[in-house]
């Protein structure tokens, strides 16, 4: 059964799609900043918020080169641009308890043990691990040893990493996975999305998939849905306007609700793929819209059926073209008029 549990509820197969708040590094290190992305993610109705529990000091080595998609924004180095946006731990139990009580669950990506334990301790009902994380395979163990699902983004990864990472947790007891497509780009090009690749992934390792996406806009986002993502996650902002490493290429707030609305109208339209005739919404159409056999002529009492005598149109609620060999020949039982649609009780 490709299904996971978050917070009691079913995340898979057949269910509706997970969305992610990824508010990250968007709060710029003030509280109010942070507690407005989570009530807008309350307002789009996605079902989870999530930040990013990190320090500058177990992150990066303060030797690390400066990323060339940043040089616009800053001229910080790496290590500096880290430190700068933190969220501070402190915050994390008022936001969490915010997110609770709009109606959100909350989440934080872990970058290191403490954080694993600092989360743990408040309830998260999931972790999610980053692209770059994949490899660390101590701190996934650490975290699936919670035994709380586990969301693993792929951004970067082969099947090898995938497979160890899918191995340390089940080394560790813990067989709850989702495996997110990610290109590791700010912004990903729509050509690097590769969203095939989350069929790959749930046919190679039997567990749910879904997108985590940086490209622009929403479609990318909602296209994965149609594609089978059980979790959308997708980077949030106040404003691309603001400063900081990640507000250019996240989505703003009306964007954010027209993404979920897009995802749900989405999952609503792929519908249980039977073929069992109209739906009861569609009789008006099915009656008046289809084709059926009409009366081509005025048709006299007893008068022996040709041809030439009947024409197929509209409405439906008729005899069926295809039983008109099975009309000609037969015998008029009443007058009948032209352009009457034809029933069996008048032949």
């Amino acid at each position: 059964m490709n299904k996971v549990k978050i917070g009691g509820r079913w995340v898979g197969d057949d269910e509706p799609c997970f969305v992610i708040a990824e508010a990250g590094a968007n709060h710029n290190r003030d509280l109010v900043m942070a507690k407005e992305l989570i009530a807008v993610a309350a307002a789009a109705k996605a079902d989870a918020v999530k930040f990013q529990t990190y320090s500058a000091e177990t992150l990066y080595s303060k030797k690390t080169p400066r990323f060339s998609y940043l040089e616009a924004l800053t001229d910080k180095s790496t290590w500096d641009l880290i430190k700068e946006i933190e969220l501070p731990r402190e915050w994390q139990a008022e936001l969490a308890d915010e997110a609770r009580r709009r109606g959100l669950f909350f989440l934080s990506t872990p970058f290191d043990h403490q954080a694993v334990d600092e989360l743990a301790a408040l309830g998260v009902p999931a972790f999610k691990i980053a692209s770059f994380e994949i490899v660390d395979l101590p701190l996934i163990r650490h975290a699936a040893a919670t035994g709380k699902p586990m969301i693993l983004s792929t951004g970067l990864a082969d099947y090898e990493d995938i497979q160890d990472a899918l191995r340390v947790c089940r080394d560790a007891g813990n067989d709850q996975a989702v495996l997110l497509q990610c290109a590791s780009l700010y912004p990903a090009p729509p050509a690097r999305m590769n969203l095939r690749a989350m069929e790959t992934m749930r046919r190679a390792f039997g567990v749910p998939v879904g997108l985590s996406d940086h490209s622009l806009g929403i479609h990318v986002a909602t296209a994965a849905r149609a594609l089978g993502a059980c979790v959308v996650e997708k980077h949030y902002t106040l404003s691309r306007s603001l400063k900081g490493p990640d507000h250019p290429f996240a989505v703003e707030p009306g964007e954010l609700a027209e993404m979920v609305r897009c995802i749900r109208e989405v999952e609503a339209a792929l519908g249980d793929g039977r073929k069992l005739g109209p739906a009861p919404e569609e009789t008006e159409m099915h009656q008046k819209a289809r084709r059926s056999l009409v009366a081509a002529c005025a048709i006299p009492r007893g008068t022996r059926i040709e041809p030439k005598m009947v024409t197929v149109k509209r409405p439906g609620f008729g005899i069926k073209p295809k039983y008109l060999d099975l009309v000609v020949g037969r015998v008029a039982k009443t007058d009948i008029e032209e352009d009457t649609v034809l029933t069996w009780e008048l032949v």
